[in-house]
């Protein structure tokens, strides 16, 4: 990612580059807030800004416990699991996201979708001043 927009951090005041170094630590961020929650992060993911939101696209999320639940017929469980995960989740991912960008975390929300396994993080920031 070749974002280099800097913006003035809600919390310090100082200017926080928006950059593949902040992207990818955030990314790690919600990779790890995953897989201790669920016992295995995706393999993929991917973040990206916007002017006051963070959103980070992962891709092959599913553990083998809910691929199997899956291949029975039981997608809306398994989606249903998901967002208590991510409920669990929201307060630890939002602090993670503050520190790192410097900006509080307004609003939270999260998504999944079964077939293709892809899911998104969002994390509306407080707007600038």
């Amino acid at each position: 990612m070749e974002d280099n927009t800097a913006v003035r951090g809600a919390v310090t005041g100082e200017a926080v580059a928006f950059d593949g170094r902040l992207a990818l630590a955030i990314s790690n961020a919600v990779v790890r807030a995953l897989a201790s929650t669920t016992g295995r992060g995706p393999t993929k993911a991917r973040t990206t800004f916007g002017d006051n939101a963070v959103f980070v696209v992962l891709q092959d999320t599913l553990t083998k416990g809910e691929q199997s639940l899956v291949g029975a017929g039981e997608s809306d469980a398994v989606l249903d699991l998901r967002r208590l995960w991510q409920g669990v989740m929201r307060d630890s991912c939002s602090r993670e996201v503050e520190q790192l960008t410097g900006r509080k975390v307004i609003g939270f929300m999260s998504d999944n979708y079964i077939d293709p396994d892809i899911a998104v993080e969002v994390f509306i920031l407080e707007p600038v001043e």
